[in-house]
C-alpha cells in the first residue's frame, strides 16, 4: 500500500500514474515467494489511512500489512501518526537496523526515516519510506524475520 497525494490525486482525476515503490515492493515479494493479496492507494490522511489498516487488519487472509511512503517529517507525513496508535507492541529493532542499514548507503540523511514496524491483532504492519531503494532494503532484509514474527505475535 502506498501513500502519496500526487499519485492520489492522478488516480482519483483519472490520470494514468506509476507507482515504483509499490511496484518494487509487490516485485521483490513475489521473488521471495510471498502473495501481494492486495494493492492500493490511499492518501496522506490520517483518517484515511485508518479506515484502510481497519479494513486490511480485519482480513483472516492477511499476515502483514506494508504501507510505503509518508513516513518523513513534511506536514503531508502523515503514516506514522495513523499507524502507530493500532500497535499493540512495536518492533524497535525494525526501525533502528533500518536506519543503520540506511545511514551505511545514504550517510546521515538516514536519521529523517521515520520508518517503523509493529504488530496489531496478529499481523506485522511495516511503514516505510517511499523510496525505491528504501522499499527495496526494507524487504529483502527484513521479511526473512516476518514468519517468526508473526508466529510469536499470534502465539
Amino acid at each position: 500500500m502506498t501513500v502519496s497525494s500526487s499519485r492520489y490525486a492522478a488516480k482519483r482525476e483519472g490520470r494514468s500514474y506509476t507507482d515504483e515503490s509499490q511496484d518494487l515492493g509487490a516485485a521483490i515479494l513475489h521473488e521471495l515467494g510471498h502473495v501481494v493479496e492486495t494493492r492500493e492507494l490511499v492518501d496522506d490522511d490520517v483518517g484515511a489511512i485508518r479506515d484502510a489498516l481497519e479494513k486490511l487488519l480485519g482480513r483472516e487472509d492477511l499476515d502483514v500489512v506494508v504501507f510505503i511512503g509518508g513516513t518523513g517529517f513534511s506536514s503531508r507525513d502523515v503514516t506514522i501518526e495513523a499507524v502507530k496508535p493500532f500497535f499493540e507492541k512495536e518492533v524497535e529493532g525494525f526501525g533502528e537496523i533500518f536506519r543503520w542499514l540506511s545511514f551505511r548507503e545514504i550517510g546521515a540523511a538516514a536519521i529523517l526515516s521515520r520508518a517503523m514496524m509493529g504488530v496489531a491483532r496478529g499481523k506485522a504492519v511495516m511503514c516505510l519510506p517511499g523510496s525505491p531503494n528504501a522499499v527495496r532494503l526494507a524487504l529483502e532484509f527484513f521479511v526473512q524475520a516476518l514468519p517468526h514474527l508473526i508466529y510469536i505475535a499470534r502465539s
